[in-house]
């Protein structure tokens, strides 16, 4: 089964929302309502997911949509890489901690890991400790965007900017102060975000 691009997983959990809320599908024009986009563009995405498999329309009749709840869904297997800091930097944990397994449809990378938030840096972007956070693995990034960083043999989850002459690691709660460096390794890009009510 193919992935789901990003618009499409949008669509997808509004289909799923909708119907677990009033019981039938959205219309088309409802659809397109929501996004913001005009029929035929929803009608395309609809399309899209339909010849991937993630949903079924029964007559193309308005409301006929069904979400598939195949289980030949693919998981993937993505590994726990320990903890990272929300807040100082907290030396790196590189060994493997177990896994996770999460639907691929839900991702539209590879080479993913996942790393366990520790601290309240990073609250008013919803981010808290416990979470376990899913990152893309890659070295570069653009401003604004959450990484996981390594500042001098330390890791640390915050938002990245490029100044003129130095990296301003940003928090996400007042109370912390920015992290400058001139030189920083960048590990990943978070891409999903997991929480235990328990």
């Amino acid at each position: 089964m193919k992935q789901m691009t990003s618009r499409q997983k949008e669509i997808y959990d509004f289909l799923e929302n909708f119907i677990e809320r009033e019981g039938y599908s959205p219309s088309i024009r409802e659809v397109a309502g929501h996004f913001s986009i005009s029929a035929m563009g929803a009608r395309d995405h609809l399309r899209a997911l339909e010849k991937k498999g993630f949903i079924q329309s029964g007559n193309n009749t308005s409301r006929s949509f069904v979400i598939n709840r195949s289980k030949d869904v693919e998981v993937l297997d993505i590994p726990i890489l320990g903890h990272v800091a929300a807040g100082l930097p907290l030396m790196a944990q590189e060994n493997l901690n177990g896994s996770v397994k999460l639907p691929s449809p839900l991702f539209t990378q590879t080479n993913l890991f996942a790393l366990y938030v520790e601290g309240d840096s990073m609250i008013n972007a919803g981010i808290f400790e416990g979470d376990l956070a899913v990152f893309h693995q890659q070295e570069q990034a653009e401003n604004g965007q959450i990484v996981v960083a390594m500042v001098e043999e330390a890791v640390t989850l915050k938002r990245f900017y490029r100044e003129k002459s130095r990296i301003r690691l940003q928090a996400e709660n007042p109370e912390y102060s920015p992290i400058y460096a001139s030189d920083i390794r960048i590990l990943g890009r978070l891409v999903h975000l997991m929480r235990n009510y328990d």
